[in-house]
């Protein structure tokens, strides 16, 4: 099983990262929104990682942290939610964000989640009370956006599953409401609305 990988940073999009290691191999790791805004303007990196390995593919899924590795193996262990729709919640919701909706029992914020329903909001939600606790803080996001945050939200959208023509939309209105979106801040606030 690998545990992480720790290379050059060869490519990144919002919803992918391929690290190059020391071999020349290059590893192509699905990531989440929160372990992109961190990876972003690195040249090496470490990433935890996690794979899933079935008859038709071999999937790995990298983490700039313990703690988001830990809270998408939580989520995978509750029944209904696949590597996917864990990928999407840790996109939409950071580890810590999680952590407080699932200790408040927010379910209709979790709902917000494209791929995740009524029910599987509160599996997630009593499945997992016991196990994440809420932290003392949230995760506050600020920093100015160039246009390519609109173009970088647009991609990571479209690789999500959405249409190009509904996601430009969303992000068109988002965008107008405010210039200075980031990219994570601008596909965080785009999947309600999606």
């Amino acid at each position: 099983m690998i545990d992480y990988i720790k290379g050059k940073l060869a490519s990144l999009n919002p919803a992918e990262a391929v690290v190059e290691t020391a071999g020349g191999v290059g590893y192509s790791l699905q990531i989440s929104l929160a372990t992109f805004s961190k990876l972003e303007g690195k040249s090496e990196v470490k990433l935890l990682v996690h794979e899933t390995i079935r008859e038709d593919a071999w999937t790995l899924y990298g983490f700039i942290d313990e703690s988001e590795r830990e809270v998408f193996r939580q989520l995978i262990g509750v029944s209904g939610v696949g590597a996917s729709t864990a990928r999407m919640i840790l996109s939409a919701l950071s580890a810590e964000e999680l952590s407080v909706v699932i200790s408040t029992s927010d379910i209709k914020r979790l709902k917000s989640v494209k791929g995740v329903g009524a029910k599987t909001a509160e599996r997630i939600i009593v499945d997992l009370r016991d196990k994440i606790k809420a932290p003392d803080t949230t995760l506050i996001i600020q920093s100015p956006a160039t246009s390519e945050a609109f173009d970088e939200a647009l991609a990571a959208l479209t690789m999500l599953g959405f249409t190009a023509a509904q996601s430009r939309k969303v992000l068109k209105k988002l965008f107008d409401e405010d210039p200075t979106l980031k990219v994570e801040t601008a596909i965080r606030k785009a999947l309600p609305l999606m």
